[in-house]
């Protein structure tokens, strides 16, 4: 049973929830990225809460900048370590004397998640990233790469000042175009009348917040190459499995070679036949991945 909550944190952000299970039992939290909300874990939700897979408490937070979120107008409002201070505060109302099970996310979920890995890996027994880049390799791509640039490009757009505006236009055709396979005018299968409406109801409350997340970042073309990142902010210690949608046109493959380095417990899966939008295109794939995840013992602390 998906249930719905608000929580206003202690930071005086409101965090618009989805979650599935029983209150005080160990939690699993999932992070979702731009353009989608909370509700395209909603399958994995229900699942991980049953008894039967593990009777986990499952939580889905939209993101601070996505309705019904708080959505702070300011660019400063996204820096990594007030979004990072969201989920702790969170956590820490979820959660009050357990670390998480696992934290699961995607695209810019991942970005907060690696970014919390990094800070504060006790709070965590397992990490779960698709399709979002560790910030090693991306800037190194960015830097290195020509067509992780040109893949990047439509970060820049992104970031202009009037792209929410621009992104509005036509019942938000830009976006569909993005949830679309590369030079295809028609939509995946997944991509059912239901679950429009529920973007739908996502971007016509705004677009500025998301937008944001491309302002604040030093991370795309164009910015990289003057910015440096010690081995300290990019290290992380918790167990980690990356799975890889190989058909993602905007992130590519290259961004998996010599992650290792920085992520030394790493598991790696690739899916030949995934894109970025591998949840929605491979559901049981995904939760048979976390399902294994989860049956492995959590490291002593």
């Amino acid at each position: 049973m998906l249930e719905t909550f608000s929580q206003t944190l202690p930071n005086g952000t409101t965090l618009a929830c989805r979650a599935s299970g029983t209150r005080g039992r160990p939690v699993l939290l999932f992070l979702h990225g731009f353009p989608e909300g909370a509700f395209v874990w909603d399958a994995l939700l229900q699942h991980f809460s049953r008894p039967e897979n593990g009777g986990w408490r499952c939580v889905a937070p939209f993101l601070r900048g996505f309705s019904p979120s708080s959505q702070p107008a300011e660019v400063e409002a996204y820096r990594a370590r007030l979004l990072v201070q969201d989920l702790q505060q969170l956590l820490a109302l979820e959660s009050p004397t357990a670390p998480l099970g696992a934290l699961v996310a995607h695209d810019w979920g991942g970005a907060v998640a690696w970014a919390w890995a990094n800070q504060q890996p006790e709070a965590m027994q397992r990490l779960l990233i698709l399709n979002s880049p560790h910030p090693g390799t991306f800037l190194r791509e960015l830097r290195d790469n020509p067509a992780q640039q040109a893949a990047s490009a439509y970060m820049a757009f992104l970031a202009r000042p009037d792209a929410e505006a621009l992104l509005a236009e036509d019942d938000f055709e830009r976006l569909w175009g993005f949830l679309r396979p590369a030079d295809s005018p028609q939509d995946p299968p997944w991509l059912t009348p239901a679950l429009k409406d529920q973007y739908r109801e996502v971007w016509r409350a705004g677009l500025r917040g998301g937008c944001n997340y491309y302002r604040v970042t030093p991370l795309r073309p164009g910015q990289a190459d003057a910015l440096t990142l010690p081995d300290s902010l990019l290290r992380i210690e918790v167990p980690t499995r990356v799975l890889w949608g190989l058909q993602d046109h905007a992130l590519l493959p290259g961004l998996l070679e010599g992650l290792e380095q920085w992520v030394p417990h790493l598991e790696l899966y690739r899916h030949g036949q995934a894109s970025h939008w591998i949840v929605h295109e491979d559901p049981d794939w995904v939760c048979a991945q976390l399902q294994d995840f989860l049956r492995t013992p959590p490291p002593q602390r």
